[in-house]
Parts: C-alpha cells; sequence; structure tokens
C-alpha cells in the first residue's frame, strides 16, 4: 500500500533533520546537504508505493539518500580553494546550523575518512540506524558494519589527537 501524502509529510518532519545531519557529514556542505535531501524526497514520493509499511522508515529514507549521496561523490567536482591549511568559506548567509552538533575538526576528520568507513560510521551515528539496518542497506554482514562502525572511531580519535597535538 502506497503512502498517503499525511504519512509522507509525518515522515519528512520526523525524520527529516537526521537526514540532512546525515547529508551534511557526508558532503560537507551546507547547501549541497540540502540539495540531496530534497532529491531524496523526491525520489521517496515517486518510489512511495514500494514503501513497505512495517520496516524501517528511517532505514528506507537513508538508503535512497545514500544513493543520492554516492552519485554526487561519483560527480566530478571543482577544487577547493586552499588559503594555507584554511578552506575558504564563500557563505554570505549566516552560520553553520549544526557549529554546535560537531566541531570544525571532527568534519575535517570525518572528510580524510576512507568512503565506506565514513558512510557507514554516519549511517550508525548520525542517521541512527542499528547496525544491523546499516548491514542490511550497505548490502553488507552485519560484521562488516561493526568493524568499520570501530576502525572509523579508531581513525577519528588518532585524526582528532593529531590535530589537538599541533
Amino acid at each position: 500500500m502506497a503512502l498517503s501524502l499525511a504519512e509522507f509529510n509525518r515522515l519528512v518532519d520526523e525524520h527529516g533533520p537526521a537526514l540532512y545531519r546525515m547529508a551534511y557529514r557526508m558532503v560537507g556542505d551546507r547547501h549541497q546537504a540540502e540539495d540531496l535531501v530534497q532529491e531524496a524526497y523526491r525520489s521517496a514520493w515517486n518510489s512511495r508505493r514500494r514503501f513497505e509499511h512495517g520496516r524501517g522508515e528511517r532505514a528506507w529514507l537513508a538508503s535512497i539518500l545514500r544513493r543520492r549521496v554516492v552519485d554526487y561523490w561519483r560527480k566530478p567536482h571543482p577544487p577547493t580553494v586552499l588559503a594555507g591549511d584554511q578552506k575558504l568559506d564563500a557563505r554570505i548567509d549566516g552560520e553553520d546550523p549544526l557549529r554546535d552538533d560537531i566541531s570544525d575538526e571532527m568534519q575535517q576528520a570525518l572528510t580524510r575518512l576512507p568512503d565506506e568507513l565514513r558512510e557507514t560510521l554516519l549511517l550508525v551515528v548520525v542517521a541512527e540506524l542499528t547496525h544491523q539496518e546499516a548491514a542490511d542497506l550497505l548490502e553488507v554482514p552485519l560484521g562488516t558494519v561493526l568493524s568499520r562502525v570501530s576502525r572509523a572511531r579508531k581513525r577519528l580519535r588518532e585524526y582528532l589527537l593529531a590535530a589537538s597535538a599541533k
């Protein structure tokens, strides 16, 4: 049975913040994250007839968002302009809405992780999927998800310790 408009709007309201955080952490750009979440919602609406009631709503939405992010990663992007060790920020429309949620150092450390580790960690920590939901979404064994999350946390800790020692 297809999702009704009211059910779909409830999903957007309930899971939108987590999806945005996941997209933002995966691509590191506020505007691009907003676009990716919107594309994911458009895809979800178009495939609402395939939604299976009783399955994890957030896992379904996260799987759609994940495909949009992977498509984004595959596209060539303009080079990042650096000024010394600092990325130049051309935003003029205000502060990062998640600045209190995660530090710049953490975001930089996240970008250093290999895609598969970053993606798995963000599905579990930011999108708040269970390890099993993440394994199902990524089509890998549960042990692989557990290992990736553990390695990602270890590398983040190493990156952050090294950054603080500078």
